[in-house]
C-alpha cells in the first residue's frame, strides 16, 4: 500500500485529504509544518506527498526547495489557497508534480487522486 504524506497546518485540510486518500487505499502521514514535512520525508521515505504553501516554521515552498536540494525523487502535489498562476509556476519549476487550489474537496479531489494514480499507481 503505497504511502502518501500530508502537509499542511489545517486540520480541517488535513482531515479531507486523509479521508480521501484512505477510502482510494493508500496509507497517510501527516506533518503540520514544512519542517515536520521535511524530515518525515527523510525518515519516512513516502511515495508521495501533498504540501500546503503557508504553513509556520518552514513554509512549503521552502519545503520544496530543500527536498529538491537534497536530491530526494518524490512526487509532490501542491495544494494552496494561493491563485496566482506565477505561484503555480514556481511550484511546478520547482519539481512539483501537481498543483490543486485549496480548499481541497469534490473535483480538487479528484485531480489530487489523479495526480497521485499517474505517478504512484493505486
Amino acid at each position: 500500500m503505497p504511502t502518501v504524506l500530508i502537509v499542511d497546518d489545517s486540520s480541517y485540510q488535513r482531515r479531507i485529504l486523509r479521508t480521501s486518500l484512505e477510502e482510494a487505499g493508500y496509507k497517510v502521514a501527516e506533518a503540520t509544518n514544512g519542517r515536520e514535512g521535511v524530515d518525515m520525508t527523510l525518515s519516512l521515505k513516502p511515495d508521495a506527498a501533498i504540501f500546503d504553501l503557508l504553513m509556520p516554521e518552514m513554509d512549503g515552498m521552502a519545503a520544496l526547495k530543500e527536498i529538491r536540494e537534497k536530491k530526494i525523487q518524490l512526487p509532490i502535489i501542491v495544494v494552496s489557497a494561493d491563485i496566482q498562476e506565477t505561484t503555480k509556476k514556481l511550484c511546478m519549476n520547482m519539481g512539483a508534480v501537481g498543483f490543486v487550489n485549496k480548499p481541497v474537496k469534490g473535483e480538487s479531489l479528484i485531480s489530487v487522486l489523479n495526480i497521485l494514480k499517474n505517478y504512484i499507481g493505486q
